[in-house]
């Protein structure tokens, strides 16, 4: 029988319960723990293996194989990942496009000084929509790469729609504008504004007494979330909020559109569509799990990307058997 990689997770929210899940569907892998910051015995998980206090995450580094990090990219994985690749192999989902090149460096160095392996942004985008603008840019090198996401819900924005004044719930799903993606995948090759790329949808629960029309109009003015888009505020009740809008799909896809040759047009395009977000990213994160494990096996030590993992190492099969059934 062939020993399973001993998975642990720090949090246990959607990300966390997702990877739970995910882990269950890999025969290879084995929950071992679930580190929280909350009080333990407050804490049921599905599995029922143990939860423990993160605070003392130090004194099970000899119990597990590869740590999946399920926090927050705004104020979780800046501090964790960087003071858990010390002591494990690790895999994120950081986020922030932009603090990306920062969180590496920080994360590199401290793998590199313990000897272990973290796979950091981890995910779908970034993730998965990265590798294949990579293989757009690199495939077709006279051309434009696009991205759009959605239709989804966008807890970010769903979040600032609920700190207006006068909301007492909401929701806010990011929509592909269909003319523009047609004029893409006709190999045209626009150039798109934001406002033309994307439409951004809201739908909004009244405090009591609160004005409509002045929180219809602090959303659509919002600077960095909405003020640059085409934005539709739909007022509903808490009911319907609840009912119809609980759920947290997405998805989107990338599009390279190039020419080869004199004046050959060349579509490429990689789509998802998620019934849950935090589910489909969990199960990604399980299978670099699997790759940071097998790297760290081999002696490869600090951060590493999707860009450096090979597809072969995030999957339980053998090469000889992915040569023979895939390839």
């Amino acid at each position: 029988m062939v020993e399973k990689i001993k998975i642990g997770i720090v949090g246990y929210g959607n990300l966390g319960r997702g990877v739970e899940s995910a882990i269950a569907q890999n025969d290879d892998l084995e929950l071992t723990s679930v580190f929280t910051r909350r009080e333990p015995n407050d804490l049921k998980v599905n599995s029922g293996v143990p939860v423990l206090r993160l605070s003392e995450i130090e004194n099970y580094v000899n119990e597990i194989d590869v740590l999946i990090l399920c926090g927050g990219s705004k104020n979780d994985l800046p501090e964790q990942g960087p003071a858990l690749s010390k002591l494990f192999n690790t895999v994120d989902s950081f986020d922030t496009h932009a603090k990306i090149p920062e969180y590496f460096e920080a994360v590199d160095e401290s793998a590199k000084a313990s000897g272990k392996t973290a796979i950091i942004s981890v995910g779908w985008d970034p993730g998965l929509f990265s590798i294949n603008r990579l293989y757009g840019e690199s495939i077709l090198p006279e051309g434009a790469t696009y991205t759009f996401w959605g239709k989804g819900l966008s807890q970010g924005h769903s979040d600032a729609v609920r700190r207006v004044e006068g909301v007492k719930g909401a929701v806010q799903y990011t929509i592909p504008a269909e003319s523009a993606v047609e004029k893409v995948r006709n190999g045209s090759q626009p150039e798109l504004t934001t406002r033309e790329k994307h439409t951004r949808e809201c739908f909004v629960v009244l405090e009591e007494g609160a004005d409509a029309a002045e929180v219809e109009r602090a959303i659509v003015t919002m600077p960095d979330y909405f003020a640059d888009y085409d934005t539709t505020v739909n007022f509903i009740t808490e009911q319907q909020l609840k009912e119809e809008h609980s759920a947290m799909p997405h998805g989107g896809f990338v599009i390279r559109s190039g020419k080869t040759g004199d004046a050959n047009n060349q579509v490429m395009e990689f789509s998802l569509k998620l019934d849950s977000n935090p589910e489909f990213t969990s199960s990604v994160l399980v299978a670099y799990a699997r790759a940071a494990y097998r790297l760290n096996q081999k002696g490869e030590a600090g951060a590493k990307t999707v860009f450096d993992i090979a597809p072969g190492l995030l999957s339980p099969k053998t090469a000889a058997q992915l040569r023979k059934e895939i390839l």
